[in-house]
């Protein structure tokens, strides 16, 4: 019987079960090695690293931090969490393990461009030609010449959002446009421009990311997916947790799911999907975690 079993080993995870161990409490992770941060050539706006730090840099930090406390990351997808009498039975591959509480730090999946293949996309990534988060690294395209693939609301808003940082910004439909007046209105008011899709065909050339569009062959240095994003949180769901219509996990201040015992934390949370707001919720669901279980049984040495 674990204390704690924590799902998903990026920033969140790792944070929770640092301050877990810490608390001196049964700790296992596991981890299907798909973390967001991991695809990170470098961020700049986590603090305490001047420079920048890469996001396999920072979680292989986190590791060893944690793995000075005795926690060990254990490589499995977890299938199913099942709320059992005060305690879950938590199920991964062949495999399952029960624990007095969980912590689902699962994240989300970024929807990526169609037709643009498994290598390409790394390697546009790798390079800042393709960027997925305005607010991570929006400072990194400051005057530069922008795409965003998107459309709507969401689509409108990112290529607002970057239009802080340049005036060049050129927002392309995925297929066709769909844009309401008050959309095309505050793009026109932006002077950002419109193009129609289908996109596609993509391609480095030299230092930018070359797309096929409606209107031809466009060349930007930097290309963002305003796309979407899956939510990973069909386990929570299906142990019975309240999520909102985009699947995010509903939450009270304490990180406390509406099943008693179930708790998350990170971007699988509705909110802002950022490392140091992830860790910050770690650290809130870590100490409730640990709070819950002396009220239940007194923590002694």
């Amino acid at each position: 019987m674990e204390d704690t079993i924590i799902v998903g080993a990026g920033p969140a995870g790792l944070t929770a079960a640092i301050y877990l161990a810490r608390f001196h409490l049964r700790v296992r992770v596991f981890d299907c090695g798909s973390s967001r941060a991991a695809l990170i050539p470098r961020t700049h706006n986590h603090a305490g690293y001047p420079g920048g730090i890469a996001g396999t840099e920072l979680l292989r930090r986190m590791r060893d931090q944690a793995a000075e406390f005795g926690v060990e990351v254990e490589p499995c997808r977890v299938t199913a969490i099942e709320p059992l009498d005060q305690r879950f039975r938590v199920a991964c591959e062949d495999r399952e393990w029960q624990a007095r509480t969980v912590l689902l730090a699962s994240g989300v999946v970024n929807r990526r461009p169609e037709e643009m293949d498994d290598d390409l996309h790394d390697e546009a990534l790798q390079r800042g030609l393709l960027r997925y988060c305005p607010i991570c690294d929006g400072y990194e395209v400051t005057d530069r010449r922008v795409g965003v693939i998107g459309t709507g609301d969401h689509g409108m808003r990112e290529a607002l959002f970057l239009r802080s940082y340049t005036r060049d910004v050129t927002l392309i439909a995925p297929a066709a446009h769909d844009l309401d007046e008050t959309c095309r209105r505050k793009l026109d008011d932006a002077g950002i421009a419109r193009v129609e899709g289908p996109c596609g065909d993509y391609a480095i050339a030299g230092d930018q990311l070359r797309v096929q569009t409606a209107k031809g062959s466009l060349r930007f240095d930097s290309v963002y997916p305003a796309l979407g994003s899956i939510i990973r949180s069909d386990l929570a769901i299906a142990a019975g947790a309240n999520a909102t219509d985009e699947g995010c996990l509903e939450v009270d201040s304490h990180m406390r799911t509406s099943v008693p015992g179930l708790f998350a934390a990170g971007d699988v949370v509705l909110g802002l999907d950022q490392i140091s707001n992830a860790m910050g919720q770690a650290g809130v669901a870590a100490t409730t975690i640990r709070n819950a279980l002396s009220e239940a049984t007194p923590l002694r040495r």
